[in-house]
């Protein structure tokens, strides 16, 4: 069974996703940090930061900067306490800051890392984090909307303690005890063809999916133009899991950060947990089984 769920403390009128004009209308609010995440895997990093983004933000490459620990092939792993509170003071994080995340708005796989910056923010105990629905895209959009160049402020270090809230996440060991009691819903957010191992991630040893898995691909959940569909389309999408615990894996842990977003705090199922580890952990150990086909 995945660890129990203790969503104690939330932030109190703190949306999960905002939209561009809520975050144009708040520029300036002294508690708000915007955290552009921009990579240099989507295109972006920090040439397109210095080339504009929204005015005030700070940038952190989301590949490179440390939010996700690395341990062999295990790529996508909750980095410690401790490297999780350096890297927030780095990026002038405060206790009580709403953080609002914001990716490059190129598509499904760019929310998804926007999603799993917001779910380790919150894992580490930082509750006031929103997603800008779109990303800096969607901010661009609008000419009238103010952009600013260059490196922007230096953010001031901050001392930020992280008190971990496991109750978002599932390790290896309550993926093993979830399979062998059938209580949970294992949800595979992968194409089907990584679902059923005609594909292969870099990252797993052997193809395949966790026996007794579902799946539901992580992009059904976005348009054509990479922005998440309209609330009932993705009500209907999801309508079709089973009631109880939900623990979402993928290869590295990264897509199924989406599908975390939009069960747990867009559709409040608050039983829903993410498997950090993922098939990347998984299969490193040839004892545990997969499923194929």
């Amino acid at each position: 069974m995945p660890e129990e769920n203790r969503h104690g403390g939330e932030a109190v009128g703190v949306e999960p996703l905002v939209d561009a004009g809520w975050l144009a209308a708040r520029l300036g609010v002294a508690d708000l940090r915007i955290l552009d995440i921009r990579s240099v895997v989507d295109g972006g990093g920090a040439s397109a930061f210095l080339a504009a983004h929204v005015p005030g933000a700070i940038h952190t490459d989301y590949t490179r900067d440390g939010w996700r620990a690395v341990r062999g092939l295990v790529t996508g792993l909750l980095p410690d306490a401790e490297a999780l509170a350096a890297l927030f003071g780095r990026l002038g994080i405060a206790p009580g800051q709403h953080v609002v995340v914001v990716g490059a708005g190129n598509g499904a796989a760019d929310f998804s890392a926007a999603a799993r910056v917001y779910w380790t923010l919150k894992t580490a105990g930082h509750r006031a984090v929103s997603i800008l629905d779109g990303g800096m895209a969607a901010w661009m959009a609008d000419p009238g909307r103010p952009v600013e160049e260059g490196p922007g402020l230096l953010p001031t270090s901050t001392h930020h303690p992280v008190a971990f809230d496991l109750s978002w996440r599932c390790d290896v060991g309550g993926v093993e005890r979830a399979m062998a009691a059938g209580d949970a819903v294992l949800l595979d957010s992968r194409s089907a063809d990584f679902f059923r191992g005609i594909k292969k991630s870099p990252q797993a040893v052997r193809p395949g999916r966790i026996p007794g898995a579902l799946n539901l691909d992580y992009t059904s959940a976005f348009d054509a133009a990479g922005r998440l569909r309209p609330q009932a389309e993705i009500a209907a999408l999801f309508a079709a899991i089973p009631d109880g615990p939900i623990v979402n894996y993928c290869n590295t842990g990264q897509q199924a950060a989406a599908n975390w977003f939009i069960i747990s705090e867009l559709m409040g199922r608050r039983d829903a947990t993410l498997y950090d580890g993922s098939m990347s952990e998984w299969t490193e150990t040839p004892e545990r089984p997969v499923a194929a086909g």
